[in-house]
């Protein structure tokens, strides 16, 4: 903003000094060459123009034909001098017109080097602000329909399938008790399963918008991700996995926002559940280094190509559950993507390493000192 002020303010400065010295040398050339001509001249028109008139129409005659040799000389110089300039700004008003009426493909062609060059080049400049921000405006009506598709389909596959077993209990299709028990759990296992849809909506819309005031706080991430694997762990024996921990008792302290924290974690959890080969191994470590704290989560599943992978923190994205999961309710596709949005408000890193379907998904995370408040302008130092 500044750079484009004083720009703009050297290119008024340069236009005034040009004009202006061209102004004076016009008007000096022209007072010169005047003087010339009328001396060679005043030699020539006696000899045709006194004959004919008295002396003060002889004067008056010279007098303005001094003029207009004046304002003939002037003017010729004066547009000569300024003709290049004319150009210029003429076609930095056409190249501002283009942009304006919308052809933001549009670059002014001034290559030069001057102050109007600079103008140009910043003009070129704000037209591709202006296509990048047309662009994300089209990227963000996109992902709303998307959003919009997505969730209305994932909302009404167990919305259909809760009306169904509702249909059956209402006129009492079932056989037995035990299976109007199970329509019933069933029905019940569909609506943890929508709220589950609805909750990582709702979740993902908020981190997403920037509507965000994380409330930072010193914990011992020792003790937190001990109470995380506590109630974990029987979700994880009932589908055949052992939850192998790894870390240090000591504790390790850092500042975090600990109800996002545990939604980051738990969402990597819940993804190894889904995706691991069956029965099977989920290794939970707890590390730390010279600069980061690093949450580390290790599963054996059925392998992912190279595309695949790039597109797991994607929102919406599915990667095919194991066969042998379906008592784990599927979700929208959007946990890695809340994980992501999370550690990154708190100016961490997550990924993936993969290596022929075992899988390690890591969090880094600033340590205390480092740890920057990005929302509320508050920082621990």
């Amino acid at each position: 903003m500044n750079r484009d002020f004083f720009s703009l303010f050297n290119w008024k400065k340069s236009i005034r000094l040009r004009l202006l010295g061209s102004l004076l040398f016009s008007l000096i050339v022209s007072f010169f060459g005047t003087s010339l001509i009328n001396d060679i001249l005043k030699y020539i028109l006696p000899q045709i123009i006194r004959p004919k008139i008295d002396g003060a129409a002889f004067t008056f005659v010279g007098a303005a034909f001094s003029f207009l040799s004046f304002l003939f000389f002037f003017l010729l110089l004066f547009f000569f001098l300024m003709r290049h300039i004319v150009r210029q700004v003429r076609t930095l008003a056409d190249g501002l017109m283009a942009i304006a009426k919308g052809d933001l493909h549009y670059r002014v062609p001034l290559p030069g080097q001057d102050e109007l060059g600079e103008v140009a080049q910043n003009i070129n400049y704000m037209a591709e602000q202006l296509q990048s921000m047309m662009m994300r405006e089209r990227q963000i009506e996109t992902s709303k329909m998307e959003l919009i598709t997505h969730v209305s389909h994932d909302l009404r596959t167990p919305l259909t399938s809760i009306i169904g077993y509702l249909n059956l209990l209402k006129n009492d299709d079932y056989h037995d008790l035990d299976e109007h028990k199970r329509y019933i759990h069933n029905a019940y296992n569909k609506t943890q399963q929508m709220k589950k849809l609805i909750d990582d909506l709702f979740e993902y819309t908020r981190l997403t918008s920037g509507d965000v005031n994380p409330t930072f706080r010193k914990i011992d991430l020792n003790s937190l991700l001990e109470q995380i694997i506590i109630e974990f762990e029987p979700i994880a024996q009932e589908l055949s996995l052992t939850v192998k921990k790894d870390w240090d008792q000591q504790p390790l302290f850092a500042h975090v926002d600990v109800e996002k924290l545990v939604r980051a974690i738990d969402n990597l959890l819940m993804n190894a559940l889904k995706f691991s080969l069956k029965p099977g191994e989920i290794t939970v470590r707890l590390a730390e280094n010279s600069h980061f704290i690093v949450f580390v989560v290790e599963n054996w599943g059925s392998p992912v190509t190279k595309e695949q992978e790039k597109l797991l923190f994607e929102r919406f994205y599915k990667a095919e559950p194991s066969r042998r999961d379906r008592d784990v309710p599927s979700g929208a596709g959007l946990g890695l993507s809340i994980a992501n949005y999370i550690v990154e408000l708190h100016g961490g890193r997550i990924g993936l390493k993969n290596e022929n379907g075992h899988f390690t998904f890591f969090i880094e995370l600033p340590k205390a000192a480092q740890i920057t408040k990005c929302n509320g302008g508050e920082e621990f130092k």
